[in-house]
């Protein structure tokens, strides 16, 4: 099902679970190419008090400087979807080295699911009310402007309304199946 999904903001989109297929052989050489793209490691974070929850991602990108706007494939399977479309608001924190347990709760390791997740860090706000990590590399407040569905995702595309950075820091990196620091 390839649909384009825009709700008004009184009713959330609803978007049906993708199917956990079997991976053919070129989707496994497919991902297993696709890991030696070092990518950085970030979560989106979204909700209020104990509705809160979220993921961690490496494909977040830039979409547009003006209006500044980015977007973010997300696995239509993630619990992280529904709250998503509900909420319309969210944050992409640019995680640091020492933020590889962050990364890992909000992987879902350990079977946290939630709040739980954000159990460890410092989480303040910015605009729109979606948590933010108080020490992030860089910090993405975001609308949600529009989520297209393709194959097991959606392309998510936030409309930056805030942002910040944290000066002289360096990234948490995915490449090949584990996290690296970034060495100059």
């Amino acid at each position: 099902m390839n649909a384009h999904v825009s709700a008004p903001l009184s009713q959330p989109a609803q978007i049906a679970p993708a199917p956990v297929p079997e991976l053919s052989a070129a989707s496994l050489a497919f991902r297993s190419a696709m890991r030696k793209l070092a990518g950085a490691v970030s979560v989106l974070t979204v909700g209020q008090g104990d509705e809160r929850t979220g993921l961690t991602a490496t494909s977040v990108t830039s979409l547009s400087v003006e209006p500044p706007t980015l977007l973010i494939c997300v696995n239509r399977a993630t619990s992280s979807v529904v709250p998503l479309l509900k909420e319309r608001a969210f944050a992409i924190n640019v995680l640091r080295p020492h933020h590889e347990p962050v990364a890992d709760r909000f992987a879902g390791k350990g079977g946290l699911k939630g709040p739980a997740r954000y159990d460890g860090a410092d989480w303040t706000r910015l605009s729109t009310g979606a948590p933010v990590l108080a020490d992030a590399l860089a910090a993405f407040d975001c609308e949600l402007e529009d989520a297209i569905e393709r194959h097991s995702h959606l392309i998510v595309i936030g409309r930056v309304v805030a942002s910040r950075i944290t000066e002289s820091a360096e990234p948490l990196l995915y490449w090949a199946g584990s996290y690296r620091g970034l060495s100059l």
